[in-house]
């Protein structure tokens, strides 16, 4: 194989690896909500849900999910979770009904 043959198998491979490697780093999943906005859900309810406006307060009806347990895209860990359980007007989590 000559020299030239040489530098343009590994150029090749050296696109293509760089090309897998940063495909790897995005996520297909689809955000709960925007940039700037974060999810809340109906208390007693595992249907009702909206997007905030960071540094807003949730609007009349809506809570806001316990610390630490919310969702970020859709069927992620904390998304599932809260299909079968919801919080109370008071923050505590139930099952759902």
């Amino acid at each position: 194989m000559s020299k030239r043959t040489r530098v343009a198998v590994l150029t090749a491979a050296l696109i293509s690896t760089a090309g897998l490697l940063s495909a790897c780093s995005f996520t297909t999943a689809d955000a709960m909500c925007s940039s700037g906005e974060y999810p809340v859900l109906v208390p007693g309810s595992t249907m009702g849900g909206a997007c905030v406006k960071n540094g807003d307060a949730p609007p009349s009806g809506y809570v806001r999910y316990p610390k630490g347990k919310v969702p970020q895209h859709v069927d992620d860990k904390w998304d599932t979770y809260w299909q079968t359980h919801t919080v109370d007007t008071k923050g505590r989590i139930t099952a759902a009904p």
